[in-house]
């Protein structure tokens, strides 16, 4: 197994698969990066180098008891690019991910950056405030909260079966929403629960201001878990120059349920830059 340590002690997992230019993917709450695992299989397979790691507390990462927010984890994902010094890196975040990557962007910008991409993603803010009219009601993630506390295994099962990857048409398996379930609770339960308030009330407008580099934002219209219009839509319109492309009927996990399509998307892109 592969780790780095960041300066306050803790040890971050990562998986390094392939050559060439690198692609590093941040995973979406309460998973790890075996939830890339289809995307980073297809990149490697197509000449790049993906990486992809455990955020603290998740995973086979350090489950620390302080740390679980953005902040921290943009200086994480900062530590490991330094560690393996990566350059001209495409950043891809899915989900919190997607908030990550875009408050690394916010704090230690893009001199390791070549592109971004945004995929179904929490950025810029989800909570609905005074200056957040069309938010989600806080109501909802002080749910989150609550069933975390109560039954975080049962609350993990019923994400999995309904909002995470609700789909009329394209089903997942039970096995894709037991892989759902077993990454989730591997998560420490104070990280995973204190990371709820770190993905949905974090403000990442300042940070998408910051973006100087080619991005592209990927949506599912159907989203139940980050609506589009919270999410992927207002993230590209603060973006310069921002590409967006929509998931027709796609919900929030689309890295399972449109795997190919999202792993030809991504390909297309990284092989955009430098044209």
């Amino acid at each position: 197994m592969t780790y780095i340590t960041t300066s306050d002690g803790t040890r971050i997992f990562y998986k390094d698969w392939g050559t060439g230019r690198p692609v590093v993917l941040s995973h979406g709450w309460p998973l790890n990066s075996d939830s890339w695992e289809a995307q980073q299989l297809f990149l490697a397979e197509h000449g790049y180098r993906a990486i992809a790691h455990d955020r603290r507390g998740h995973g086979r990462s350090t489950q620390t008891w302080h740390g679980n927010e953005m902040d921290t984890y943009a200086d994480d994902l900062a530590a490991l690019l330094d560690h393996l010094d990566l350059r001209e890196v495409t950043l891809v975040g899915f989900s919190t991910g997607g908030g990550e990557i875009t408050r690394y962007i916010g704090r230690h910008g893009t001199a390791r950056v070549a592109q971004a991409v945004l995929v179904a993603a929490v950025p810029p803010l989800m909570v609905r405030r005074d200056d957040n009219p069309d938010g989600v009601p806080v109501q909802v993630f002080d749910g989150l909260r609550s069933d975390s506390l109560a039954d975080r295994s049962q609350l993990y099962k019923d994400l999995a079966d309904g909002p995470f990857f609700n789909h009329p048409t394209q089903p997942v398996s039970q096995g894709t929403r037991d892989a759902f379930w077993l990454q989730s609770m591997a998560a420490g339960h104070r990280n995973a629960h204190e990371s709820i308030a770190a993905f949905s009330a974090t403000d990442f407008r300042a940070d998408l201001a910051r973006f100087d580099v080619p991005t592209l934002v990927i949506h599912g219209d159907a989203d139940q878990v980050v609506p589009f219009e919270v999410g992927g839509k207002a993230s590209a319109a603060l973006v310069k120059d921002a590409e967006l492309l929509v998931y027709p009927g796609a919900p929030h996990g689309l890295t399972d349920t449109h795997k190919q399509t999202l792993g030809e998307d991504l390909h297309a892109f990284l092989e955009r830059y430098g044209k």
